[in-house]
């Protein structure tokens, strides 16, 4: 299985846009060691021609741009993408979306509940429907498997994590199963599995099977401190709120990683606020001693 990271970054990329924090000051200024990175999106082949596309981030257009297997290569218009899966309807995740309406009709994998965010509260998929048309598959959530034709050589387990619907979801303040997803990749040849959960916002008991027997984890590393985008003083939200676990905290990812024996390790969905970012940094430090790696853009990773 090959396992490809489009995009790394939180809402926003890094440096963003707007943002004047230190992170993005001293990137643009030429005195921070980091790499850009574009909103967080993944793609998953069996064979390198044939990709699963997990997420649409508004930098789609990019991201395809910086990735050959994903352009056309085998017919006038054409591309390695055969189906998208969806792990939430957050907008970073789905606009995305919008700047594949060119091609033919989207074979779209995604839960029922965001299945109702995306054709109500952000209808994407009802304006997709006046330009490439969408054909939705759901998502189990039961812990059913499933397959992808034309990549039927991986399987996909969907596993329900809490978390909270967009602002402009109807059920935004009625968080349920399905809202936000980790996603089990399984290459059933080399018997080899990727579990990814670029949004994390607690642990729960049905989590630890997935992640302890995973041979990577591809999981959420936001923010360093709960608190941290108050600290950077661009915002007034926690972590917390937004559905994120902390990394450094008592109970954070670190803690949650450490005891897991098995699994490479690689945090993604990288907040611009977050000191991680900064390859010199003490946090750095701490995470290359733990044993985690911090994703970037154009990453491969082999299973």
């Amino acid at each position: 299985m090959k396992v490809h990271v489009l995009g790394s970054g939180a809402g926003g990329g890094f440096p963003q846009w707007n943002c004047n924090c230190a992170n993005c000051a001293k990137f643009r200024s030429g005195e921070l060691v980091a790499h850009a990175r574009t909103q967080s999106s993944i793609t998953v082949s069996a064979d390198g021609i044939d990709w699963v596309l997990i997420n649409a981030s508004p930098d789609i257009r990019e991201q395809i741009g910086a990735f050959p297997p994903l352009q056309p290569g085998r017919a006038v218009r054409d591309t390695g993408i055969r189906a998208v899966i969806l792990m939430d309807s957050q907008i970073d995740h789905t606009t995305g979306l919008l700047s594949l309406r060119e091609g033919d009709t989207l074979d779209l994998y995604c839960t029922d509940r965001v299945y109702e965010d995306l054709t109500t509260g952000f209808p994407v998929l009802d304006m997709l429907g006046h330009y490439c048309g969408v054909n939705w598959h759901p998502i189990p959530i039961n812990g059913e498997s499933f397959t992808i034709p034309s990549i039927e050589a991986l399987v996909f387990t969907a596993v329900p994590l809490s978390s909270k619907a967009p602002p402009y979801s109807p059920h935004r303040k009625d968080p349920r199963a399905g809202d936000n997803i980790g996603l089990r990749v399984e290459d059933p040849v080399s018997a080899r599995n990727l579990f990814y959960a670029p949004g994390l916002g607690q642990m729960e008991d049905h989590l630890l099977p997935y992640m302890e027997n995973a041979d990577c984890l591809l999981v959420d590393g936001t923010l360093w401190t709960d608190d941290e985008m108050q600290r950077r003083g661009v915002g007034h939200k926690l972590g917390s709120e937004m559905g994120h676990l902390s990394q450094s905290e008592p109970g954070g990812i670190i803690d949650l990683l450490r005891p897991l024996r098995k699994p490479r390790k690689v945090l993604i969905h990288i907040n611009n606020t977050n000191p991680i970012l900064d390859e010199n940094s003490t946090e750095r430090a701490q995470l290359k001693k733990e044993g985690i790696e911090v994703a970037h853009d154009g990453m491969d990773i082999l299973l």
